[in-house]
């Protein structure tokens, strides 16, 4: 339901850091969309320029709106209301973002005397800046050792603000974290993060207040609830959300430890589940994600929509706690009156009143002042508000698209055993969980080390063949792990010439210490070779046409 309504109206717009205020007599329209994680919005507002007719009075934003460079828009609105009778403390509404997209036209305005005037009408629709910026941002990093705090700070630029409050996530150091974020993967950093977020079930909260992020484990519960005044409400409607009717299960497919548990919900419907498949050896990692998916299984309570008659004068924003009204007509059916509300949403509708006479001129005369508003003139408003329960615990998050992994990068086989010359093979066994693993070395991230499985990979486990010192393989990297894909080169020596259509096995340290066994065409009929080689020292096994031979040799210095 829209209302009139007169408000006090406040907005600059900042550009390659020149700030332009714009007078709330110019302001046309204005739309707000306000979530608990961010916001959207577009202002509507008209400047007057005189200069081409030789007027005093000129369009200084012009030339700062026509460059690309960035716009920061600074919004607030505060009530002005005269028939309260308490005279409250009004508070304003504020609202930054960056400029999404703009737009201009220019209108030509004849006056009865004198020569004609032009108003610039200017268009800017905004968003959150993490909503801008990092959807245009696609990193593709690897971290080792580093927490996703850090990884977080990396990344946020001086346009962003985070105060997290999430130290179980964000505050580990953990051995491998992966961005793998390119443009033709799909998914931004703000994809991720929220992505993150959902997956790990936290909380991302916009801060009206300090206008910057927040990552949580909880919703912020603290603070002094504002009782809402019944004056200022038109009507109250009582919404019940989607109710989740599965259950859930966590299957683990580990061959030696296989794992089927059920996670029971008290709305699900008979037969109806969420399977979560899993492969892990390490029993923590099955019961973290048993925890895990415990805890998303949320079963949503109701909400409370409000329509209201007229902006309060004690504003608020998404996140704030509030009270509905103790009296008479607001005692919804399921709704205590002693109940604690969160606002989950607002939404905020401004076109300006025409002013009195249709003909009035650009100072108050003609149909064109007619659509500019005046100091304090009235608004045509459209306000709504939803509310949920202070301890509810789903969490409202914005649209995403979820990472692609894994990506595939090429490494190098570490191994600290032998000479560096020796291309030994080398298992590290984890203190904590006891399981093997390669190091492995990958140039493209300043030849940072990561930790993959040491396991049989594509051969069958009867062929024991761990990958040597200074293979070079492809890194199958997902966000928190890693694994070794396949190898990718000939070992140096183990390559045989096509004409002799030959296969070859070699093994050993290096090609002068070691044993080969291959076996090729010579002449066009078959010869196999067996060779141990230990420097100098020499024995070899040979089997062709019409002949066997053995042979020990040592060769002189």
């Amino acid at each position: 339901m829209a209302f009139a309504d007169r408000l006090d109206l406040g907005l600059t717009l900042t550009i390659g850091g020149t700030a332009h205020a714009i007078p709330s007599s110019d302001v046309l329209a204005f739309e707000l969309d306000l979530h608990g994680w961010g916001h959207e919005g577009r202002v509507e507002f008209r400047v007057l320029d005189e200069t081409a007719h030789g007027g005093q009075k000129q369009d200084k934003l012009l030339a700062d709106f026509l460059k690309p460079d960035l716009v920061e828009v600074a919004l607030e609105l505060k009530a002005v209301h005269s028939d309260t009778a308490t005279k409250p403390t009004f508070t304003s509404l504020k609202v930054k973002g960056l400029g999404l997209d703009k737009a201009l036209t220019e209108e030509g305005v004849a006056q009865v005397k004198g020569a004609g005037i032009t108003y610039r009408h200017y268009t800017v629709r905004f968003v959150d800046p993490a909503r801008l910026l990092w959807s245009q941002h696609h990193p593709c990093v690897l971290y080792t050792q580093k927490t996703l705090q850090d990884v977080l700070d990396a990344h946020k630029g001086d346009k962003i603000s985070l105060a997290n409050d999430w130290a179980a996530q964000l505050d580990a150091t953990l051995p491998l974290i992966f961005l793998g974020l390119t443009p033709e993967a799909g998914a931004s950093f703000y994809d991720f993060v929220v992505w993150f977020v959902h997956t790990r079930d936290g909380v991302l909260a916009y801060d009206y207040t300090a206008q910057g992020y927040q990552l949580r484990a909880t919703k912020d519960a603290t603070g002094t609830p504002l009782t809402l005044s019944a004056a200022d409400v038109d009507r109250v409607a009582v919404v019940f959300p989607e109710v989740a009717r599965h259950d859930v299960a966590i299957l683990n497919a580990a061959a030696e430890s296989p794992k089927n548990q059920a996670i029971t919900n008290a709305q699900a419907v008979t037969g109806i589940r969420q399977d979560v498949l899993l492969r892990t050896d390490i029993a923590d990692d099955v019961q973290a994600r048993v925890t895990l998916e415990t805890a998303r299984l949320k079963v949503r309570g109701l909400e409370v929509e409000l329509d209201w008659n007229r902006f309060p004068p004690v504003a608020f924003a998404p996140g704030a706690l509030v009270k509905l009204p103790d009296t008479a007509g607001w005692k919804a059916a399921g709704v205590p009156s002693t109940e604690t509300f969160r606002v989950r949403r607002m939404s905020l509708r401004a076109e300006p009143l025409p002013v009195d006479g249709d003909d009035a001129g650009p100072d108050g005369e003609g149909e064109e002042g007619a659509r500019r508003p005046k100091p304090e003139s009235r608004y045509l408003v459209s306000f709504t508000t939803r509310l949920e329960k202070k301890d509810e615990k789903h969490v409202d998050l914005p649209p995403f698209t979820a990472p692609v992994y894994p990506r595939f990068v090429e490494g190098l086989i570490v191994s600290e055993v032998g000479e560096q010359k020796d291309e030994t093979w080398q298992a590290y066994t984890d203190e904590a969980t006891s399981l093997d693993s390669y190091k492995v070395k990958l140039p493209l991230f300043a030849n940072q080390i990561i930790q993959v499985p040491f396991n049989a990979n594509l051969q069958p486990g009867h062929f024991y063949f761990p990958a040597y010192k200074g293979a070079r393989v492809l890194v199958a990297l997902d966000f928190l792990r890693a694994w070794l894909k396949r190898h990718l080169d000939w070992r140096a020596g183990a390559r045989l010439p096509s004409d002799g259509q030959g296969v070859h096995l070699l093994v050993g340290k290096t090609t002068t210490s070691g044993t080969s066994m291959r076996h090729f065409y010579e002449d066009n009929k078959p010869l196999w070779r067996l060779m141990r080689t230990n420097e100098s020292d020499t024995e070899k096994i040979e089997l062709k046409e019409g002949n066997l031979l053995i042979l020990v040799k040592e060769e002189s210095a």
